[in-house]
């Protein structure tokens, strides 16, 4: 009767002492992540979340006669306004 084979547990990649690895993500879930490709942008995607917020608002000037899509947008804005503003909170809390 054959044994199963063990798997093998992951190898830490070498890092240079100058070096420092700072990501979130799993090389075993992402093997480009040792690279440096999968890191997170939280600055960029805060600015991205108000502007589109921003463009929202924007989309209600226009010739439209009803207001269905006015309330849609604004909306939609103010709950991306309100998980902003609640993310500027949550990190300003230390832990």
């Amino acid at each position: 009767m054959r044994a199963r084979p063990v798997p093998h547990e992951q190898e830490e990649p070498a890092v240079a002492a100058s070096e420092s690895v700072t990501t979130n993500v799993d090389t075993a879930e992402v093997p480009s992540a040792e690279w440096g490709w999968s890191g997170e942008a939280p600055r960029f995607f805060r600015f991205l979340g108000w502007f589109f917020a921003a463009f929202l608002l924007v989309y209600t000037i226009g010739n439209h006669e009803g207001k269905v899509e006015d309330i849609w947008l604004v909306g939609i804005a103010a709950f991306m306004v309100f998980m902003l503003v609640r993310d500027i909170i949550r990190r300003r809390k230390p832990r």
